[in-house]
């Protein structure tokens, strides 16, 4: 099997967060070395994603496929209104 290579890095942390971190890896009988891995890896993870979707959305922006403020205040209106109005769906893009 391949060996990855790897690159230590330090950071300085608050003492509770260190806590937590020996906590959660008492807990799970894995070391804490994992348990930074597993979070830096969700963490990045979570960032990329949010990247992803900020490029997404904006580039929807950039095509026109928006709602206007008025039309996404009407609909969040009628939801809280009691008119006999059943219809609440959310308004599409133009």
């Amino acid at each position: 099997m391949a060996q990855t290579q790897t690159k230590v890095l330090t950071a300085h942390v608050p003492l509770p967060l260190a806590e937590k971190v020996d906590l959660m890896a008492q807990r799970l009988e894995r070391s804490r070395g994992w348990i930074m891995k597993q979070a830096l890896s969700a963490w990045l993870d979570q960032e990329e994603e949010r990247e992803r979707l900020t490029r997404e959305a904006l580039a929807d922006v950039d095509a026109g496929r928006v709602i206007d403020h008025q039309a996404v205040q009407a609909w969040a209106d009628s939801l809280s209104t009691d008119s006999l109005s059943t219809d609440t769906s959310a308004p599409t893009p133009r």
